[in-house]
C-alpha cells in the first residue's frame, strides 16, 4: 500500500481521509464516524449514478453497492488536497460480480473521489467512475 505524498505536510482533512481508506482497503466498509450526519453521497458517473442524503441512505447505497460484489476492494493510488476542504483521491476498484462473475480488472478500474470536509467531518462524497470526470468537475488538470 504505497501513497504519493501530498505535501511535506499533509492537512488534517487529508490525514483523516487517508485514515478512511485505509480502513476501505483492507474490506472494512463499518465506520461512519467520519461522515456528517446529513453528508450527502453521490456517483457521479458510471453504471448507478445517483445522490443520497444522510448516513442511512449513504449505508443502503453502499451496501447496496458491495451486495454486487465478490471480494471488492479499492487502493489508493494518490491522495491530492485540492484546498482548505477539499481532498481528491485516485483509486483503483477491484473485485468480482456476483451475478455476471465479471472481474473488475476487465473494465476501467481507474476512479476518484471527492471528499468534501468541514470541521473534521465530510460533508460530501462524490465518486467518480473516471477520473477525468472527477478533475474536470474540479476545474484540474492532470
Amino acid at each position: 500500500m504505497v501513497h504519493d505524498e501530498v505535501t511535506a505536510q499533509p492537512s488534517g482533512n487529508v490525514d483523516l481521509v487517508r485514515s478512511i481508506y485505509t480502513a476501505w482497503e483492507r474490506g472494512d466498509w463499518s465506520s461512519a464516524e467520519w461522515a456528517h450526519p446529513e453528508i450527502e453521497y453521490s456517483i457521479a458517473d458510471g453504471p448507478t449514478p445517483g445522490t443520497w442524503i444522510g448516513l442511512a441512505e449513504m449505508a443502503e447505497a453502499l451496501r447496496n453497492w458491495l451486495s454486487a460484489w465478490e471480494n471488492y476492494r479499492v487502493t489508493v493510488d494518490e491522495f491530492r488536497e485540492v484546498d482548505e476542504e477539499r481532498v481528491l483521491v485516485f483509486i483503483r476498484r477491484s473485485g468480482r460480480g456476483k451475478t455476471s462473475g465479471l472481474e473488475l480488472a476487465q473494465m476501467p478500474t481507474q476512479g476518484a473521489t471527492v471528499l468534501h470536509l468541514r470541521r473534521g467531518k465530510v460533508m460530501q462524497l462524490v465518486a467518480y467512475a473516471d477520473r477525468d470526470h472527477a478533475l474536470a468537475a474540479l476545474g484540474l488538470k492532470d
